[in-house]
């Protein structure tokens, strides 16, 4: 008899695990808290069937990414660095990057919060983020969450 829930890939195959499609504004939501939530997501950590071998994590869509916010003074601070291949990094400023490509702010915070395996890029792949109100994926119907909440009611908690 076994008493703990493992999903396996075959219960994601047969549809006994429903991936859902979540729409999230991220309209002056902070990055961190916001990216957090949505790892979890991504992850599916949220549900009582989390597996931490197989993807059961849902379907994350980001709408208005050029309207994110930093905390203090992170917009002339931060720095993104990538290497090239060429000698020297390359470096960014958080504000450059907004002005430029927005939706990998939010992008490349969510990277950094899911583990770091073979796995992640398939959870990667089901995080879509838009500069944007627009998106395309009408067709799936995302039912609309509110996400990177701060303080007790961001767990689902109430002050009561």
């Amino acid at each position: 008899m076994q008493k703990t829930f493992m999903a396996n890939a075959g219960l994601l195959d047969s549809g006994e695990i429903e991936r859902k499609w979540l729409l999230v504004d991220a309209e002056d939501q902070i990055v961190g808290r916001l990216a957090s939530d949505i790892a979890v997501i991504l992850m599916g950590k949220h549900r009582p069937t989390y597996t931490p071998h197989v993807d059961t994590g849902d379907f994350v869509v980001v709408v208005n990414a050029e309207k994110i916010k930093f905390t203090g003074k992170k917009w002339e601070q931060k720095e993104y660095a990538w290497y090239t291949g060429y000698p020297r990094q390359r470096t960014i400023k958080a504000g450059d990057r907004l002005e430029r490509k927005p939706e990998m702010i939010l992008e490349e915070a969510v990277r950094r919060m899911l583990p770091k395996n073979k796995l992640a890029s398939k959870m990667l792949a089901k995080l879509k983020v838009y500069a944007g109100p627009n998106h395309p994926h009408q067709a799936q119907s995302p039912e609309k969450v509110v996400l990177g909440g701060k303080g007790p009611s961001r767990c689902g908690k109430t002050n009561d």
